[in-house]
């Protein structure tokens, strides 16, 4: 079994301020850092630092040899990442005293990918491979369909939620990996039980992860409900904890754990991501993860 982790790569520009700004309001920022990110790149550095072989597929443009180093550093194969004209997709994120985010996406070169770009890549995957989808890049209605065609199993974060997830035959994702808000936005429902129901009324095949803040995270499929709580820690910055979670839960299921002990190490391991400044920066190695003790 293969995987491959269909994503962005971005260059994040993060800054440090009291609070989030609102409409019209200038503030000057305590601090600025630069570090690799984007949903696709921290996904498969999570999925590397959790002992997990995976190739990453993506487009570097102008300032992309920090995110190709990062991925090297980080033992991900890049057999898949080719260089484009034109500027890498980058980030500016506001952090706050408390650790909360927000976060302004520049596509760029993500948003380069062609219908054959995907045909190269899709042909060096087979039956029973994992695919791992996030919404950072262009044509994803394409490579679900030719994933889906292939018999890969279809891993999907439908982050950021836009018009173009609408474009996309959901039947065929296999695990949905969301948070509350993409699950309202999925939904229309506000309350995790409902989002729960109405996902599986939609897509009674498919299983779903439903993070949930400080409440946790919820696995559901066809055998049944698993719930995990947080473990507590100071936040100092949740960019890329989402992804170190999905990193660490897609291991699990690649390593056979019971569902319950994948959800307590991806809380783990997001806990400990949290922790720290940036975002592939913070994502703890397996052994860390196993090590902690809480």
């Amino acid at each position: 079994m293969k995987v491959l982790n269909f994503g962005s790569m971005n260059v994040d520009y993060v800054y440090q301020v009291d609070h989030i700004l609102i409409p019209g309001e200038t503030l000057a920022s305590k601090e600025r850092n630069v570090f690799c990110g984007g949903k696709g790149l921290n996904q498969s550095i999570a999925l590397a630092k959790a002992g997990i072989p995976v190739y990453h597929a993506g487009l570097v443009g102008e300032g992309g040899d920090a995110l190709l180093d990062a991925c090297r550093q980080n033992d991900v194969n890049t057999e898949f990442v080719h260089r484009v004209k034109g500027p890498c997709g980058h980030t500016v994120i506001q952090v706050d005293k408390n650790g909360q985010n927000c976060i302004l996406l520049f596509g760029g070169s993500n948003r380069c990918m062609t219908k054959a770009f995907v045909d190269e890549v899709l042909d060096a995957f087979d039956k029973g491979d994992i695919i791992l989808l996030q919404n950072e890049v262009n044509e994803l209605d394409y490579i679900i369909d030719r994933a889906y065609e292939k018999e890969m199993m279809i891993v999907l974060n439908p982050s950021p939620y836009d018009q173009a997830l609408e474009t996309c035959d959901l039947s065929k994702v296999s695990l949905f990996l969301i948070n509350e808000i993409e699950g309202f936005q999925i939904t229309g429902e506000e309350e995790p039980e409902k989002i729960l129901a109405k996902i599986k009324e939609k897509y009674p095949e498919a299983a779903i992860v439903l993070t949930l803040g400080g409440d946790g995270s919820v696995y559901q499929d066809k055998t049944g409900t698993y719930h995990q709580e947080i473990y507590k820690v100071k936040t100092v910055d949740t960019t890329a904890a989402g992804d170190t979670f999905t990193g660490y839960f897609i291991s699990s299921i690649i390593e056979g754990l019971p569902v319950q002990e994948g959800l307590r190490l991806a809380a783990k391991a997001s806990a400990i991501a949290v922790s720290r400044p940036g975002a592939t920066a913070s994502i703890p190695l397996r052994e860390e993860v196993e090590n902690w003790n809480v």
